[in-house]
């Protein structure tokens, strides 16, 4: 019960932040600049997503607090693998229009201030519309293990 009430008040501040916090950044990739409430953070270079994504390490999980949170930012077209969270995940939506689908079930469209309560160990995968760039909050439980990441998200299942 204590780890549901420090997601929800870091969630509550999240969301506060959004509100009244805004700041500038530029984009060097693209030299845009965008209103952003969190920085992009760096590029991520791994297979486990398709496409082009940043992450903002915002919390690092301990052993006072076992959740980590992260603002991740999805170039149109981009997503991750399918994976599961040991310990669930919660999914603030900040900007843009992004996608979730959880195995064996429709991809639902996520939209800014809209939440994702990701369940615990349940394949699924997450990122932004096909025209659209997605900016998340990404709070992930870590007290029962790291992200379990599983296939590629194909071009089939994404389109769909």
């Amino acid at each position: 019960m204590k780890h549901l009430k420090t997601i929800a008040l870091l969630a509550l501040v999240v969301m506060l932040a959004a509100c009244e916090n805004k700041m500038q950044s530029t984009n060097t990739d693209t030299q845009e600049t965008e209103n952003l409430i969190f920085a992009k953070g760096e590029k991520i270079n791994n297979d486990n997503f398709t496409g082009t994504v940043w992450l903002n390490n915002l919390v690092n999980a301990d052993s006072v607090n076992q959740s980590a949170v992260g603002s991740v930012t999805f170039e149109p077209g981009a997503r991750t693998k399918w994976h599961a969270h040991p310990a669930g995940q919660i999914i603030l939506a900040l900007d843009g229009v992004g996608y979730y689908q959880e195995e064996r079930k429709e991809k639902v469209i996520v939209r800014k201030g809209e939440v994702v309560k990701c369940p615990i160990d349940v394949p699924h995968w997450h990122g932004a519309s096909a025209d659209s760039a997605f900016v998340q909050i990404a709070i992930t439980g870590r007290e029962k293990g790291e992200t379990v990441w599983l296939n590629p998200v194909t071009d089939e299942e994404y389109h769909k």
